[in-house]
C-alpha cells in the first residue's frame, strides 16, 4: 500500500525520503520556519513553500483517510461491505470519489424511496432496473406487490420508480461522469431576481450572465456568490439533457424489449430532475467556490507581499497628512526613527477654508523640524490637500518632495489597542496621520500592525 510520503512525493514532484523526513518533523510539533532553517540536512533542503505544500497535502490525505475509515465502518455495520466495494473505497483518491461510493449507503432521512422500500416495493424496482424481459405487463407484475400500504397498481409502480430513481442518482459512476461533463460543458447562469434591490447596481454585470463553467473566472464566481447571498441574483448550473443522459445510460441500460422500458425511462428522468442534477449543481458550485477562494487568497498574498516588501525611505523626517474636509486635516511629523515630533490640525478646505493659515502652519513645521518628505493619505480631500502642499513647496522655493500614500487601514490602526499603547496621549484621529507618516519610512514595520483584511490588497 502506498504511504502518505510516497503519495505526497509523487504529487509534489519531490523525493520520498525528503517528504518522509518533513512529515516526521511536523508530527513532532516542529514549525515550518524551524524546519526550513535548522533541519535542512534532514529534509534535503526543502524550502518553506515546499514544506507548506507538504503540510497542506498531508492534512488533506489524513482527512481523506479518516473519512475512509468512517465510511468503511458505516457500510460494514450495515452488513453491505463486499470485497469489491472495499477495494473501490480503498482506491478512492479524492473526497469526492469517496463520497460518491458512500452515497448509496449513507444514512438518509426518510425519502420517497425509503418509504417505498418500507412498503415492500424493492423487488418491483429491481425488475425495472434490471429491465426484466417477460411477457407479463408491468401492471400485472405490480399486482403481486399490493398490500395494506399499497392499494393500487399505479401506487406500486410509482413507488418502484422512486426506488429506481434514487438508485440511479446514487450510482457513483453516474455521478462522477455527470459531474465531469458539468464541469467541462455545463453552464453557470445568473439573473436578477425580480424586485430585488440593488440601488448602486453593484451586480449589474451579472443581471443576465451565462458562461460555460470551465470558462468562468474566479472573480466572477465570488461576485455571483455575493449577489446570491444578498438576494439580488438567482444562480443556476445547467447540464444539457444530452450530457446527463449519456452519463446515465453508460451504466443504466434501458431495453426496449422489456415491458419495464417506459418505467425505467420515467425513473431516469425523475432521477435527473429531482435528485441527480441538483446534487451535481451543488458539487459544481462548491468546486468553483473552492477554486475561486484559493485564487483570491493567492492574489491577496501576492499583493500583500508586494506591499509589505516596499523599500523603506529611511533617514527622513516625514510630515504625514491625513486629509479631511469638515473635521480638518490631521498633520503629524515623525523623525527618521518614527518618533512623533509634532502634531496639528489644519482647516484649509470647506467649510472653514483657512487656506493661508494652513500654509503658514505647514511652513512653520517644515522649518522647525527640517522636514524632508511630505506624505499625503489618498482618502477624502487628498487631491485638494495635494494642491495645498504643492503651493507650500512653490512658496518656500525648495525642492521638498511629496507623495500620495495608500492610507488603507490607518483608521483601523488608530482605534486599535496597539495604537493606544504606542500613542496613549494622542487623539484617535491624529494617530492615523502618524501611521501615514511612518508607513513610508518602514512599510513592513507599520503595516504588520494592521489586520490584513483592512489593508486594502484583496
Amino acid at each position: 500500500m502506498t504511504t502518505s510520503a510516497e503519495t505526497i512525493a509523487k504529487q509534489l514532484n519531490l523525493r520520498t525520503i525528503q517528504v518522509a523526513a518533513a512529515i516526521e518533523l511536523l508530527d513532532e510539533g516542529n514549525t515550518i520556519p524551524f524546519i526550513a532553517r535548522y533541519r535542512k540536512e534532514a529534509t534535503g533542503t526543502l524550502d518553506e513553500e515546499q514544506l507548506r505544500q507538504v503540510e497542506t497535502t498531508l492534512d488533506r490525505l489524513r482527512a481523506l483517510e479518516e473519512r475512509r475509515a468512517t465510511v468503511l465502518a458505516s457500510i460494514e455495520e450495515q452488513g453491505k461491505l463486499t470485497g469489491e466495494l472495499r477495494q473501490k473505497i480503498q482506491a478512492a483518491e479524492t473526497m469526492t470519489a469517496l463520497e460518491d461510493l458512500y452515497q448509496p449507503y449513507k444514512p438518509k432521512r426518510r425519502t420517497r424511496a425509503s418509504i417505498a422500500r418500507e412498503k415492500g416495493l424493492q423487488g418491483l424496482a429491481d425488475l425495472i432496473l434490471q429491465q426484466e424481459r417477460t411477457r407479463e405487463t408491468p401492471e400485472r407484475l405490480a399486482d403481486g406487490y399490493l398490500n395494506d400500504q399499497v392499494q393500487t397498481v399505479e401506487d406500486a409502480l410509482a413507488g418502484a420508480r422512486d426506488i429506481a430513481a434514487e438508485t440511479i442518482s446514487d450510482h457513483p459512476e453516474v455521478r462522477r461522469v455527470t459531474r465531469e461533463k458539468a464541469m467541462q460543458w455545463g453552464s453557470l447562469s445568473a439573473e436578477k431576481i425580480t424586485d430585488a434591490e440593488d440601488p448602486r447596481r453593484v451586480f449589474e454585470l451579472y443581471y443576465a450572465f451565462d458562461f460555460r463553467v470551465d470558462r468562468v473566472r474566479p472573480h466572477q464566481v465570488l461576485a455571483i456568490n455575493r449577489g446570491e447571498e444578498e438576494k439580488v441574483l438567482r444562480v443556476k448550473v445547467a447540464v444539457t439533457e444530452r450530457d446527463w443522459q449519456e452519463a446515465v445510460f453508460m451504466y443504466i441500460r434501458p431495453d426496449k424489449r422489456s415491458p419495464f422500458f417506459d418505467q425505467l425511462i420515467e425513473a431516469v428522468r425523475d432521477a435527473a430532475e429531482r435528485l441527480l442534477l441538483p446534487a451535481i449543481e451543488r458539487d459544481v458550485r462548491r468546486a468553483l467556490t473552492e477554486k475561486a477562494d484559493a485564487h483570491a487568497i493567492a492574489v491577496f498574498a501576492a499583493n500583500l507581499r508586494a506591499l509589505l516588501l516596499q523599500p523603506p525611505l529611511a533617514g527622513r523626517v516625514v510630515m504625514g497628512i491625513d486629509p479631511g474636509f469638515r473635521t480638518g486635516s490631521k498633520v503629524a511629523v515623525v523623525d527618521p526613527t518614527g518618533k512623533l515630533l509634532d502634531t496639528v490640525t489644519i482647516y484649509p478646505h470647506e467649510p472653514q477654508k483657512r487656506w493661508k493659515e494652513s500654509l503658514a502652519i505647514l511652513q512653520k513645521l517644515v522649518e522647525k523640524h527640517r522636514v524632508n518628505l511630505v506624505t499625503i493619505g489618498n482618502g477624502t480631500a487628498s487631491r485638494e490637500t495635494e494642491q495645498l502642499v504643492v503651493e507650500l513647496i512653490r512658496n518656500s522655493g525648495t525642492d521638498l518632495p511629496y507623495l500620495i500614500t495608500n492610507e488603507a487601514g490607518a483608521s483601523v490602526y488608530s482605534a486599535s489597542p496597539l495604537a493606544r499603547a504606542e500613542l496613549p496621549d494622542l487623539d484617535v484621529s491624529m494617530r492615523g496621520a502618524v501611521s501615514i507618516g511612518r508607513r513610508v519610512q518602514d512599510p513592513l514595520a507599520e503595516l504588520v500592525k494592521i489586520d490584513p483584511k483592512s489593508i486594502g490588497v484583496g
